[in-house]
């Protein structure tokens, strides 16, 4: 039997545009999209250009709606380049047609009756998976779990993270139940890690370590407070994450260079080693060539960029010496450190290598 996914989006409302055509009840066909949880349209734009403007669109509550009728298959058919996947058209009651797939169709034939004369059995709402319209019937046995999702989509509680309880686990709004491991810090490069929400995901084969900024529209609802008894375990996984760091850049230091260290310490690379200066620039240190990068002159000139090869800062040097950069700038080096004070690293230049 075909199932449907169970994270389909089931919206509170819904719009309808319109462009004439042959072949359907009305002589108009709707193109359908939906308002968000955040009362946002969906699909907008394509939506606008597709419609005809000098007809009238409408909104309608998305309601359990009886009166549905199939028409007649469209599409399926493939011209050149021009490729139509096969649809079948559906009469909604509130007087507007409109396409739904052939996997749509066998899915409500599958649940429900087609009756000559009368239409489909049964009430109906419409959902979304992903960008794909679907109808679905009230009385398929997927229903009752994509109505009670989009309960709590429409109508979820405010959580805060501080109550969040470490171990539990909890309904993602894709329905997915995430174990809550901690709020930590992301990897995001040298000094860009921030803060988010990490979770383990229990069902996924691949990407097991979730993680988000914020809550909003991401948790719905607790499953279990409860501690996972592996909970130690998934921390192990978390830790082996490339999206998790263990650094806390409010402990990091940034430390001056001695002019022995900024003198061995760099390179002769054509985009050049990074230092910091007293202001937090970063900034960065390149051999000088006369004519072009690829030709390494044997001199002691250096320039200095204030991003990878451009030159956009007018205080920044040109064909210098290392002693008159470190004289100028006085350069640093970063050091980080983990949460609990462990050293991590010390990010100094050493031949060209941090």
């Amino acid at each position: 039997m075909i199932g449907l996914k169970t994270n389909i989006f089931v919206p509170e409302k819904i719009k309808v545009g319109f462009q004439n055509r042959e072949g359907t009840y009305t002589k108009k066909l709707a193109y359908v999209i939906y308002y968000d949880q955040k009362g946002k349209l969906r699909k907008e734009a394509s939506w606008n250009s597709w419609r005809d403007k000098n007809i009238e669109d409408f909104d309608f509550i998305n309601e359990p709606t009886s009166g549905f009728v199939l028409n007649k298959k469209a599409g399926g058919y493939s011209t050149g380049w021009n490729h139509r996947q096969t649809y079948v058209r559906v009469y909604d009651p509130r007087d507007f047609e409109f396409e739904i797939t052939i996997a749509n169709l066998l899915y409500i034939l599958e649940n429900t009756n087609s009756i000559k004369g009368k239409g489909l059995e049964g009430d109906f709402v419409y959902g979304w998976d992903g960008s794909d319209l679907l109808l679905i019937p009230t009385c398929s046995p997927d229903y009752s779990e994509i109505s009670e999702l989009n309960k709590l989509r429409h109508n979820k509680p405010k959580f805060n993270g501080k109550e969040l309880i470490i171990g539990a686990t909890y309904k993602s709004n894709d329905n997915i139940d995430l174990i809550y491991l901690g709020r930590f810090y992301e990897a995001n490069g040298e000094n860009k890690e921030s803060k988010a929400y990490f979770f383990y995901n229990i069902s996924h084969k691949y990407s097991k370590i979730q993680h988000y900024k914020s809550l909003t529209n991401n948790i719905l609802d607790i499953v279990d407070d409860k501690c996972a008894d592996n909970y130690s375990s998934l921390m192990d996984e978390l830790t082996k994450s490339s999206y998790y760091s263990e650094r806390d850049p409010s402990k990091d230091e940034y430390v001056y260079y001695t002019l022995d260290e900024f003198k061995h310490g760099f390179s002769s690379t054509y985009y050049g080693d990074s230092f910091y200066t007293d202001e937090g620039e970063k900034l960065f240190v390149s051999k000088y060539r006369r004519y072009g990068w690829y030709n390494n002159n044997n001199n002691d000139r250096y320039d200095v960029y204030d991003s990878y090869r451009n030159r956009k800062n007018e205080q920044v040097l040109t064909e210098v010496t290392l002693e008159t950069i470190f004289t100028k700038y006085k350069p640093k080096y970063l050091v980080t450190y983990k949460s609990n004070g462990e050293l991590i690293k010390k990010w100094r230049n050493k031949h060209g290598k941090q």
